[in-house]
């Protein structure tokens, strides 16, 4: 089977074979397109599904990514036409080969950046286990978050959420070809990619798309989730003074890539911490395309929701993240501001409260007793930026959806220190603790991938939380034999936020960072429409 090829809706595909971590066979198809290309009068819009082809397309080079700038080599590359997916499959189907349990891969990135390349996201860990992996693109920055308050225009916002909605659509209607169980297909990502899943989960577009899911360091209740109206700003910036959103609109639409991405990152110079993105989900007013009507607290709350096993889980120090950007942005030859931390900046925009209040003030004040305080000022910064930006939107999730779901919910915290830490170790830091994006070198093989010695700590890593994520995905249970891992993960009960803690071993636990919830408990509480966060 040198040049495999399968029959999918659309038509033919020819795919090509490598190998796993252990020599095992993969079948792989790339760069299948599961939406027209959204260009032109798509340009914004909510996507349509692909048309058929001709003959047979080849499937063993990836297809374009979204225009966009390389979070770490600061490159910029795609296109607009990449709304294509990879499928990877350790067997096509027979008539005696039972459909495998299907996961489809949402890479984070901010919004703005990412893709689902095999050079960061290479399937040789996960398909040692016998399941179909699925990578999505979807539209990134302004071509995949503008939007407009003004329904008649036709960008209500979340273009690239429905892109991930329309790619699960195809899945459902094409991954039998691949040998995939449309009935059992979990869907997983990181930091946007695990917001993303949970706006999934939220959404009632995707109901009947997916059976589980995973979310690795990031919720829709995080602040950095929720973008905003920009398109006269984004136009003004390309030095269109448009009179309306209309006039605004059309100059978008016909501008080049080039010129709306360099006013895109101009915009998010000037952003200041804490606020709500330029580009990213919005709720909508209800329209034709809607994904997303309610705010993500309210929708939890009211229980109206795809309620699905769940696991869900941070690294123990997310915030080690600004320090990367302090890396990169040394690489590339701006100044790096050092100094004390506005604390301001570390309240969440949700809370409400004005600058230079005196309830504001007081938020400050109890963030600088509880984190400042220890010898080790720099690592107590970085606790702050973890909690804020990652770790109290997600013990939120867990808890507001533990009120609503009877669905059980996996809660983990990430503490692997080894050569495998992907972030960290890119930008060589030395400070303790597990980076925002370090998960990812246990669940996929990339391009800073070292050697991995059979037995190492690496070795038993990788295949312990390979095996957890797909006993999930297969199961709806990341430990169903206690013996296979050694340790059972309890669920969360309420009261009890149990939890494994992933280091070197698995070591179960209760209440993760309970004193430090509590006070981003009171602080969220300082705002009635924010008293349930936590």
């Amino acid at each position: 089977m040198d040049s495999p090829t399968v029959t999918i809706k659309q038509g033919e595909l020819r795919g090509c074979i490598g190998t796993d971590i252990d020599g095992g066979r993969i079948i792989s198809f790339l760069g299948i397109p599961y939406a027209k290309p959204p260009i032109g009068e798509l340009r914004f819009k909510a996507p349509i599904p692909a048309g058929p082809w001709e003959g047979i397309r080849d499937a063993t080079k990836e297809g374009d990514i979204c225009y966009s700038r390389d979070m770490f080599l600061r490159t910029m590359a795609g296109s607009e036409d990449c709304l294509n997916l990879n499928v990877f499959t350790k067997s096509l189907p027979e008539r005696s080969n039972p459909l495998k349990p299907v996961m489809v891969w949402i890479h984070g990135g901010a919004y703005l950046s990412g893709s689902n390349r095999t050079s960061m996201y290479g399937p040789e860990f996960l398909l040692t286990q016998d399941i179909v992996l699925v990578s999505i693109n979807y539209r990134l920055g302004a071509l995949g978050f503008l939007s407009s308050e003004d329904t008649t225009l036709g960008i209500p916002g979340n273009a690239g959420l429905k892109d991930q909605t329309l790619a699960l659509k195809w899945v459902q209607e094409n991954i039998s070809s691949f040998n995939g169980d449309p009935n059992n297909v979990t869907i997983f990502g990181e930091s946007a990619g695990s917001a993303s899943v949970h706006f999934q989960i939220l959404s009632p577009t995707a109901k009947g798309l997916f059976h589980k899911a995973i979310l690795q360091s990031g919720s829709a209740l995080n602040y950095w989730t929720y973008g905003r109206n920009m398109v006269k700003e984004l136009a003004k910036e390309m030095g269109h003074d448009a009179s309306d959103e209309k006039e605004a609109l059309n100059i978008l639409k016909t501008a080049s890539v080039e010129s709306i991405y360099q006013a895109q990152e101009k915009l998010e110079e000037i952003r200041k911490p804490g606020q709500k993105a330029n580009f990213a989900p919005v709720i909508e007013k209800p329209n034709d395309t809607a994904f997303i009507t309610s705010e993500a607290i309210d929708t939890i709350r009211s229980g109206n929701y795809n309620k699905v096993p769940l696991i869900i889980g941070y690294n123990t120090r997310e915030g080690l993240l600004l320090a990367v950007h302090e890396v990169i942005a040394a690489m590339s030859g701006k100044p790096v501001k050092k100094g004390p931390p506005n604390l301001e900046n570390a309240i969440p925009w949700q809370v409400g409260l004005k600058r230079g209040s005196e309830a504001l003030k007081t938020a400050c004040l109890k963030i600088q007793e509880l984190y400042l305080r220890g010898p080790n000022f720099t690592d107590d910064v970085c606790v702050i930026s973890s909690d804020s930006i990652f770790v109290a939107g997600i013990i939120a999730a867990v808890k507001n959806h533990l009120e609503t779901s009877q669905e059980p919910i996996y809660l983990y915290r990430l503490s692997l220190e080894t050569k495998l830490n992907v972030v960290k170790n890119f930008a060589k830091l030395t400070a303790p603790g597990t980076c925002h994006g370090d998960d990812l070198g246990y669940l996929f093989k990339n391009l800073m991938t070292p050697p991995i010695p059979p037995g190492s700590i690496e070795d038993i890593s990788v295949r312990r939380i390979v095996k957890l994520w797909t006993n999930f995905a297969k199961v709806g249970n990341p430990t169903p034999d206690r013996q296979e891992l050694g340790v059972a993960w309890k669920s969360v009960e309420k009261g009890n936020l149990n939890f494994i803690d992933i280091g070197p071993d698995l070591v179960p636990g209760v209440n993760p960072e309970s004193e430090r919830m509590q006070l981003w408990k009171e602080i969220f509480q300082l705002n009635p429409n924010t008293a349930n966060f936590l």
